[in-house]
């Protein structure tokens, strides 16, 4: 069930506040995205933010692609920002890109040098840096920071033409060397970039720097709360700034809010673009992944994520999530969803030796006993099954209640057998075990006689499907060292295991991202780029249980 129960945060209760001041008649709110790769799961909880508290107030939200770096930006990224927000669950009002809006960048950029606010500068990156100075210490000031208003045009215009080759000049705001803020300290506000563009292609070769570009972008769409993490709180006073000086119609505000950051978690687009390039996964949609199309391929749905990310709320304080917050709402999602089925991973053969040969009798269970209204699945019984390598011992350890010489289980949805005999191989392994089964204890029968203590699930060997399993642990072993020279070095060498099994015939028809609960294993995914109908592909999506809970 979606749980859009809102939740009280600051942001939510300035928009009140704001809407009965009559500042705002409309809110309007937007999603900006850099095309530089893909979403993830921190990506979310600034989409479900964004668009939930446009909903609850009747406003709009829009998708806005920040693509001010030609370099990085790719139309790939574009179409998958795209399809992940729409999954989610969410539809924008109005789709823009930074580039839409150079031109007026460009004009305002013309109107704050004629202000005397800007300067085109000849220092080069490695120059302002070293100039900058120091939270303790003033910066220098650039010797082309008094450049006449006239020669700062003709030289603005003379980079938009394409005179100067990159890094030969910049356009910089001119505020404040000695400020305390070091985002004040004549930040530069275009620099030169002979780069193809993905929206604009070669129209440019100058391109607005991010803190120049995002308030404008904001201004011209009317945005009124614009909402990013607190990374960007010392840029405030520049978003400001920009507003104020370009004089612009609309003055929207900035509030900031605690970034995502999750346990044994990359949170990093850089880090994440270094696991793709090094080819440590096999794609942004890898399984492994916390972007949001590896969520999606795994199986977590959108509605376990969009309730993981509204449980979470709102802070102006950086905290770290525990992953299995993200597990319990996904297995609270599909514990009604998911139909019941049996799957063994690591397959051994077990031969009924006093059932009948050649006979296959179909036994009936529930699709899912927590949604009556799924309605009943058949279920192939035979001679020959397979169960669990790990459901049978030779000599059991003390209140082992699986399968050993002389003990009876009862096979789920079926009957007890008892185990007889172990055959092995030259190499001493077990390959396969033969039992007998008691027919007066069919699953849903009227006997009473006895007792066993162990429920085991099988798969019938004449029609099993052939499957492959995906079983996952986090990426990351120590949450602690994401980033760093060593980032690689940290990563679980556990993280996937692969293992060839069977599944109940019935699985042929599972089409890709079904989702299903195997017995005792866990909630899986049909892969939707490995899986075929001869042999289907699931993913791991989380365990049966947990000891997390939710606090109240």
């Amino acid at each position: 069930m979606d749980n859009k129960a809102t939740q009280s945060n600051f942001i939510r209760n300035i928009i009140i506040d704001d809407l009965k001041s009559g500042k705002h008649k409309e809110i309007i709110t937007r999603f900006p995205p850099e095309p530089n790769g893909y979403l993830h799961i921190g990506h979310a909880k600034s989409i479900v933010l964004n668009f939930d508290l446009a909903d609850e107030f009747n406003g709009k939200t829009n998708l806005r692609f920040d693509d001010t770096n030609p370099v990085k930006e790719d139309t790939e990224y574009v179409e998958a920002i795209k399809e992940d927000v729409q999954w989610l669950g969410y539809q924008w009002d109005g789709l823009y890109f930074a580039s839409d809006f150079f031109e007026e960048m460009y004009n305002w950029a013309v109107k704050l040098i004629k202000k005397g606010k800007a300067y085109v500068c000849d220092l080069s990156a490695e120059q302002i840096r070293a100039t900058r100075g120091t939270l303790k210490e003033p910066g220098q000031e650039s010797p082309y920071r008094n450049r006449s208003i006239e020669e700062n045009l003709d030289l603005f215009e003379r980079m938009r033409k394409g005179e100067f080759k990159d890094g030969e000049k910049v356009l910089r705001a001119k505020i404040d060397m000695a400020s305390p803020n070091l985002n004040m300290r004549d930040p530069v506000l275009y620099r030169i970039a002979h780069a193809t563009h993905h929206n604009t292609g070669d129209k440019w070769c100058i391109y607005p720097m991010y803190d120049y570009a995002h308030p404008l972008e904001d201004a011209v769409e009317g945005v009124t709360h614009s909402i990013c993490t607190l990374e960007f709180e010392d840029h405030r006073p520049l978003y400001d700034w920009v507003i104020n000086e370009c004089e612009t119609e609309s003055q929207p505000r900035q509030y900031e809010f605690a970034r995502l950051n999750m346990t044994n978690t990359v949170m990093s687009k850089r880090y994440l673009k270094l696991l793709v390039d090094e080819k440590v996964v096999d794609g942004w949609d890898d399984p492994r992944m916390p972007t949001v199309s590896g969520l999606r391929r795994r199986g977590y749905t959108p509605e376990a994520i969009r309730n993981f990310v509204r449980e979470i709320g709102v802070a102006k304080s950086n905290s770290i999530v525990d992953a299995q917050m993200l597990d319990h709402f996904a297995r609270e999602d599909l514990k009604l969803k998911a139909p019941r089925t049996m799957g063994v991973v690591r397959p051994l053969k077990v031969v009924i030796t006093n059932y009948p040969e050649g006979q296959v009798e179909w036994l009936e269970a529930e699709i899912n006993p927590e949604n009556p209204e799924m309605g009943i699945r058949q279920i192939p019984f035979s001679r020959e099954i397979y169960v669990e390598q790990d459901d049978f011992v030779e000599n059991p350890p003390p209140k082992y209640h699986r399968l050993f010489p002389g003990n009876e289980v009862r096979l789920k949805h079926a009957y007890f057998i008892k185990c007889n005999e172990v055959i092995k191989d030259a190499a001493g392994n077990v390959v396969e075990i033969r039992c007998t089964y008691d027919p007066a204890t069919k699953s849903g029968s009227d006997f009473t006689e006895r007792k066993v203590k162990g429920t085991i699930h099988w798969v019938e060997a004449g029609q099993a499907l052939p499957a492959e399993f995906r079983l996952y642990e986090p990426l990351i072993l120590d949450e602690d060292k994401e980033e760093g020279e060593n980032f690689l070095d940290n990563l679980n060498p556990n993280s996937l295991e692969i293992l060839q099994g069977f599944v109940e015939p019935n699985m042929k028809e599972a089409k890709p991202q079904d989702k299903f609960q195997f017995f005792r294993h866990g909630y899986f995914n049909v892969d939707p780029k490995l899986s075929t109908q001869e042999k289907p592909v699931f993913n791991l999506i989380v365990s049966l249980k947990s000891s997390f809970k939710i606090k109240d």
